[in-house]
């Protein structure tokens, strides 16, 4: 009972994604051939959104719903691990139609091909649980 919160939030970003037709396959091809602006808008207007929020984490103006600091790790930096991560999280996204999220927004649509694609997501995931230990991180 007590994640009930997390199901309504999940609930409302999935009604959020679904209106603003973020989901939608026609606008994930629009954007990767450069024919339309609305999913660069939604894209842009999530990172403007999220560097303000992370500045307000490290200043420590936003806490958590306990009044704790929140703390955020610093990243490793080097463009080729960004640079080869993009590209595998672009391609997947090319030719699933879907990034994570909205996958399951998809499947509670009753969009039943995306099983597919999470299949291969889940797949995926598994397999580089397995074999990380041996990448170079």
């Amino acid at each position: 009972m007590k994640y009930i919160k997390y199901l309504l939030v999940g609930i409302l970003f999935g009604i959020t994604l679904s209106k603003a037709e973020v989901i939608s396959w026609f606008r994930i091809y629009e954007m990767f051939k450069l024919q339309s602006f609305h999913m660069y808008g939604v894209i842009g207007s999530a990172v403007a959104i999220g560097v303000v929020i992370m500045y307000l984490f490290k200043k420590g103006t936003l806490r958590t719903l306990k009044g704790k600091e929140i703390v955020v790790e610093p990243k490793k930096k080097g463009v080729p691990r960004n640079l080869f991560g993009g590209i595998i999280f672009g391609l997947g996204w090319a030719l699933g139609g879907a990034c994570p999220g909205p996958m399951y927004i998809l499947l509670g649509k009753g969009v039943v091909s995306i099983l597919v694609v999470l299949l291969g997501a889940h797949l995926g995931a598994f397999l580089y649980h397995a074999v990380k230990h041996k990448l170079p991180h």
